[in-house]
């Protein structure tokens, strides 16, 4: 069995398990971010906060999903089942000196989609704490916030990669040719943090991911985005 993992743009993906479960991570506002609707039925979102229009439209994504709201899952015992998808959380805030608004909490989280475990790092800005980073160790796959300012700066992500290990890492929420606030860093400044060896590139905005396909030391798939 293989799951799908489709990248959007911003911190959206589409993952869809091999029995066609779909789930959607924190949905944007396509007009402000600049990123083509969520076109497909879900069957879950997760969004890392419900106060922030590029991570939090749940309410534009199609069908009747069930949303969850990892801050207010971390708040309230920090793991739930949901459609026989665990799913856990962890609180965390955007940069403590966010250039454009007070800093707003979020949460981060990951869940199990056909035998791989997916870490999704919402909105958060400051260096992560060593109960933070434990939270993502081992993980599968990590979706990365890429972009620097007023996300994680790159090099205490770079701490977070070294020290959780996840087998695969998916950047996101770095600057494109659509993204409209022109406020995040382009692709290679985080590539330039990796060996030219250990980076893929899916040419595509959507892959399959099998656990026997995943790589046993940390390398890097960078997906096109949905246009």
């Amino acid at each position: 069995m293989a799951l799908k993992l489709k990248w959007y743009g911003q911190a959206c993906f589409l993952i869809t398990a091999d029995n066609g479960l779909k789930i959607v991570t924190d949905p944007y506002t396509p007009e402000t971010s600049g990123y083509v609707p969520v076109q497909e039925e879900a069957d879950i979102v997760i969004r890392s906060s419900d106060n922030d229009s590029f991570h939090c439209r749940a309410d534009l994504i199609p069908g009747s999903p069930t949303v969850i709201t990892a801050l207010d899952l971390a708040r309230s015992g920090g793991e739930c089942v949901e459609q026989g998808i665990p799913i856990q959380a962890i609180e965390a805030m955007e940069a403590l000196n966010h250039r454009y608004h007070d800093p707003d909490q979020n949460g981060m989280y990951r869940f199990t989609v056909d035998g791989v475990s997916i870490g999704h790092m919402g909105d958060v800005g400051n260096p992560l704490s060593a109960a933070q980073i434990a939270f993502f160790k081992d993980v599968d796959v990590l979706l990365a916030l890429t972009g620097g300012h007023p996300v994680i700066e790159l090099d205490d992500l770079k701490t977070v990669i070294d020290e959780a290990k996840p087998r695969l890492v998916v950047p996101m929420h770095f600057q494109t040719l659509s993204y409209k606030p022109r406020n995040a860093l382009w692709i290679e400044s985080f590539l330039s943090t990796f060996d030219p060896q250990d980076v893929d590139f899916a040419l595509h905005y959507e892959t399959s991911i099998t656990p026997d396909m995943l790589p046993e030391q940390t390398r890097v798939l960078l997906l096109d985005y949905v246009k």
